[in-house]
């Protein structure tokens, strides 16, 4: 059987580029308490680059435990302690080494290297004590399990065990000693509730407050005040009591609870929920090794898997590619934003104002058609900024100044005559935004950039009429703005780099993920959604039952069923975009008979909420008119699944996007499309879909899947 150190030795041959991990040992006198070793995780760079465990790193903190253990047998020292360089505790395990391996006992070993390390604190002749002083998570909040006791910093802004929302479990201790600690029905929360709600993160407070710490302190003297508990507990004079865990119906609750949020989440189309949970659920009996080993085999057998990859995948599109946007022009070329004009003041205009208000924090005027609209606009804005002061999010100088900014008139000519960037949003109709742009033109300085946001019309014919079309960019937001982060910036045929340039540094002012996209029609998510929507649509028409049609997708574990999905969007927009892409691509984009029906009969959606759940409105019922072929769920599956690849092949033939990775990046960002499934390129090529409708897969083998 091979020890640690191979274990260890082995893992980092396959890793050479790890950023190590140090654990740097050194000793204070506790008063009144005596001599303790402090461990200090540091990889030299600062906060901006987090510690991790990696393989060398590993073995750096193995090397540390070894001189510990030797010191606390030997009755050297009365304690020891873990903490991190500034702002930083550990980040856990180096996802970049785990994306290398490629075999089952690889990823063996990673899982018993970590727990073998991690466990040996827990095993020392002498109290062990870890101090959360900043950023942790995964195996970082795992190492701190270990030890007997735990302080935490209030500054603490991240802290959370993210493995299920990559298609992990937390393997390092996580599944078996939290659930032990804090009770099955805090560790759900943790484990499953939070890593499935896009990966939501504890403050320092209410890691204190969940018991996962025994001490909470500031952040400006943390480690100090931390060291001066620690000598307390040590002399006797602080007791840490703890309240006993309910191991009983609580503990089979909990995990029931924890297997209805993963139902509701991922629809059992991702494994990683389910073996965290069978891992709490064995834990029930205190049993820490037989639970250590199921977090080993669990998380081979994942980082093995397709769904691990997909999240890392997905990880990195949203944290490196997001950052650098494929074809964004030299950023040197940009002008600066000092003023703000959006026209139109309907509830999307004035939501775009607050957020340019917000992120920009310059004069932003919004025009309309009339004075009532044009207060109705800006006293919404200037709610939502008291709502902000009233939860305590900005302070009452803060909120002064934004109300001040934002204002409203009816002259655009006396609203734009000093704007940098003008944005509109009025109603989806060619003719509507040539004149509105024409008005704009007509008073707004010679360098302001002109922006739509249109959700599916032509940008260039668009700015077709102008004097100055080279000016004008798509800038299409997605609902609700304030939550989804896509932007999907869209080149016309005749803007120029400078414009362009603009466009992108204001989407990153406003911390949005923008995509270059190239001007065709409804650019990228709403061509998608609205083939995937069609199809659906197609099927129902042609007499598959809804309830079959809206099971069918469930397997993809999608954030809503497609007609509910088409209630949030409204089903005249839906009709609308149908109608645009009908008109660009006959061939494939149908407009459907019954969605014009239940349009026309002013209904909001397909479904009535009664009951609480949605159910198929009677009146709805009544409008439809469908054939006489049924199909299977497993039919409905492949047919809509079909379209969607064909369609993703036919707009990277056309350049739409730069590449395939720029597809998932916008349904993730854009359209809540599952995290775990790395967006739809990875799920079309692992089930074999991208190659038989397109003779290829769409991304190169261990791009999103196991290295061959």
């Amino acid at each position: 059987m091979s020890t640690t150190a191979e274990l260890l030795k082995g893992a980092a041959e396959l890793f050479p580029d790890e950023v190590v991990t140090t654990a740097h040992v050194r000793h204070l006198e506790l008063p009144g308490a005596g001599r303790f070793a402090l461990i200090t995780l540091d990889n030299g760079l600062d906060h901006t680059k987090p510690t991790t465990f990696g393989p060398q790193s590993l073995a750096h903190l193995d090397a540390a435990i070894d001189q510990v253990e030797r010191e606390a047998a030997d009755g050297e020292i009365v304690g020891a302690g873990l903490t991190g360089k500034p702002f930083i505790f550990a980040v856990g395990a180096d996802l970049k080494g785990v994306e290398l391996l490629g075999r089952h006992e690889d990823a063996l070993a990673i899982g018993k290297g970590g727990h073998d390390v991690f466990k040996r604190l827990a095993g020392l002749a002498v109290p062990t004590f870890a101090y959360y002083n900043g950023a942790s998570m995964g195996g970082g909040v795992e190492v701190g399990l270990h030890c007997t006791y735990r302080t935490v910093s209030r500054a603490v802004p991240a802290f959370s065990l993210p493995e299920v929302f990559l298609g992990l479990v937390p393997g390092w201790g996580g599944c078996a000693l939290l659930p032990n600690l804090i009770g099955a029905d805090r560790a759900v929360t943790v484990i499953i509730e939070n890593s499935l709600n896009q990966n939501r993160q504890l403050k320092g407070g209410q890691v204190f407050e969940l018991g996962i710490a025994d001490a909470l302190f500031d952040g400006a003297d943390f480690l100090e005040q931390s060291l001066l508990w620690t000598a307390s507990v040590l002399r006797g004079e602080t007791v840490v009591e703890r309240p006993e865990v309910d191991r009983g119906e609580g503990w089979d609750a909990a995990v029931a609870r924890g297997r209805a949020i993963a139902d509701a989440k991922v629809h059992g189309a991702a494994p990683a929920a389910y073996r965290a949970l069978e891992i709490i659920a064995a834990a029930k009996d205190g049993d820490l090794q037989a639970g250590f080993d199921a977090e080993d085999l669990a998380l081979a057998d994942l980082i093995m898997g397709g769904e691990l990859r997909s999240g890392l995948y997905a990880f990195n599109l949203v944290q490196k590619r997001a950052k650098r946007p494929a074809g964004a022009p030299d950023r040197s070329l940009a002008r600066p934003v000092t003023k703000v004009g959006v026209v139109g003041a309907g509830l999307m205009a004035s939501q775009l104002a607050l957020l340019f208000l917000r992120r920009l924090e310059v004069p932003v005027v919004l025009t309309d058609i009339d004075q009532e609209r044009i207060d109705k606009g800006v006293g919404y804005v200037r709610a939502e900024i008291d709502k902000l002061l009233g939860k305590g999010r900005i302070n009452q100088d803060k909120a002064n100044r934004l109300k001040a900014l934002v204002t409203g008139v009816l002259d655009k000519a006396e609203g734009f005559a000093d704007a940098d960037f003008v944005i509109e949003a009025v109603f989806e109709e060619m003719g509507v935004k040539q004149q509105v742009f024409a008005e704009v033109e007509a008073v707004a300085p010679a360098h302001a950039i002109l922006a739509t946001n249109t959700s599916s019309l032509s940008v260039s014919e668009m700015a077709s009429k102008l004097k100055h079309p080279e000016r004008v960019v798509g800038f299409h937001f997605f609902n609700p703005v304030a939550i989804l982060p896509l932007l999907e910036i869209v080149r016309g045929e005749r803007t120029d780099d400078a414009s362009l340039a603009t466009a992108f540094a204001v989407a990153k002012q406003l911390k949005k993920t923008a995509v270059l996209v190239k001007d065709a029609p409804a650019f990228v998510v709403n061509r998608i959604l609205t083939r995937f929507m069609g199809e659906v649509q197609n099927v129902i028409d042609e007499g598959t039952p809804v309830a079959t049609a809206e099971r069918a997708v469930e397997p993809l574990g999608l954030p809503m069923s497609p007609l509910v999905l088409l209630e949030l969007v409204g089903p005249a927009i839906g009709l609308h975009v149908s109608e645009t892409l009908n008109r660009a691509f006959p061939d494939r984009f149908t407009v459907s008979p019954n969605l014009a029906a239940v349009v026309e009969a002013g209904k909001r959606g397909f479904y009535v909420y009664d009951s609480g759940k949605p159910e198929l409105d009677p009146e709805v019922a009544a409008l439809l008119v469908q054939g006489d072929a049924v199909l299977t769920e497993e039919q409905v599956r492949a047919r809509v699944l079909e379209a969607v690849a064909q369609e993703i092949g036919l707009m990277l033939d056309e350049g739409v996007v730069a590449e395939a990775q720029d597809i998932d990046l916008c349904l993730i960002t854009g359209a809540g499309w599952p995290f775990h499934l790395g967006g739809i390129t990875p799920y079309l090529d692992r089930e074999g879909v991208s190659e038989r409708v397109n003779g290829k897969p769409f991304l190169a083998p261990g791009v999103a899947s196991v290295p061959a």
